[in-house]
């Protein structure tokens, strides 16, 4: 069924049936509209998106690159992105490299011969500005900050001082011996957080111990291992987690040891993922506005792909959410 057949079933032009098809029928009688979207419905018309997007120069896609889908946070953002993205008319395709910087590059590759309008990526840990280099898209990066020479937009929070609230938070509660768990440091955002908890410790008169860091990865793992091997090698009373995930395995090795949390051992992490609050015991924790962060990646992505005129930064806010770890 083409555009052609239907303008002869319905009598009329095919530059009438185009106008109905794309909403630009303001000028044709309700009549013939109706009578051309009957045909369309009884017909089964499906448009060509391909022919049409060449014809535009836009195929109202976006394409979305996760490290993870299964973590939380990252989902929350894919929703928030997914839902901007159809209030704007877009479609999405959503990528999940597991992390790994070769998928990130493969699927960058793959999304601009899908001919997507712009991409939003969220880097892998390993990320270098490879990644973007090879990108001739307008792109967004939501919760990295790689350094490129390229013009890409970023939307962040404020992550040093987001894990200073955290250890400052820990402090104020009594603790002196404060465990941090995070990522590798070799990302901005992991050696933002890094700093945050150092500084905080400085400031309040105590010192830092190389002993109380565990640097491994993201994961519920990395905090039960880190948590398991800071127990063996130092004394702590609080740990700052890197995010909530590993949190919940700070938690987990933390009950093995039957350390009660938060009398003996605060416990609070960073993200406020939607399972956070329904943990035992609930987590205090550093929110990030996950679903907002998918939103103006999408707001912004919109914006560069329609070459407006945009801050190509946005630093959106944290606050502290007490439960009951701390």
């Amino acid at each position: 069924m083409t555009i052609k057949r239907i303008a002869e079933l319905a009598n009329v032009s095919s530059a009438t049936v185009s106008k109905i098809i794309n909403g630009k029928d303001k000028h044709i009688s309700e009549a013939t509209r109706q009578k051309v979207l009957g045909i369309i419905e009884r017909e089964g018309y499906i448009p060509n998106g391909i022919a049409k997007s060449l014809k535009m120069k836009r195929t109202k896609t976006i394409g979305i690159i996760m490290p993870d889908v299964m973590n939380l946070f990252f989902s929350e953002i894919a929703r928030g992105a997914e839902d901007a993205a159809e209030r704007k008319g877009y479609s999405v395709i959503l990528c999940n490299s597991d992390n790994k910087q070769s998928k990130e590059e493969k699927y960058i590759q793959i999304l601009q011969e899908k001919m997507v309008d712009g991409i939003i990526l969220t880097a892998s840990e390993s990320s270098i500005s490879k990644s973007l280099d090879r990108c001739n898209t307008p792109m967004v990066l939501v919760d990295r900050d790689i350094a490129s020479d390229k013009k890409v937009g970023r939307i962040v929070v404020n992550n040093e001082e987001g894990a200073y609230n955290a250890t400052n938070f820990l402090i104020k509660k009594g603790c002196k011996n404060i465990g941090f768990i995070s990522a590798d440091s070799k990302t901005k955002l992991s050696a933002a957080r890094l700093r945050g908890y150092e500084k905080a410790l400085i400031d309040n008169g105590l010192k830092i111990d190389k002993e109380k860091i565990f640097l491994q990865n993201y994961t519920i793992e990395s905090g039960y291992q880190g948590t398991m091997a800071l127990l063996m090698q130092t004394e702590i009373d609080g740990v700052y987690c890197g995010n909530d995930l590993i949190a919940i395995g700070a938690i987990k090795a933390l009950k093995e040891k039957n350390i009660k949390i938060p009398k003996e051992v605060k416990i609070i992490g960073f993200d406020d993922i939607s399972i956070s609050q329904y943990i035992d015991p609930p987590l205090t924790t550093i929110k990030q506005p996950i679903y907002q962060m998918g939103e103006e990646a999408v707001e912004m992505l919109i914006s560069m792909i329609e070459e407006k005129s945009i801050k190509m930064t946005k630093v959106l806010e944290t606050i502290l959410v007490e439960r009951g770890s701390s």
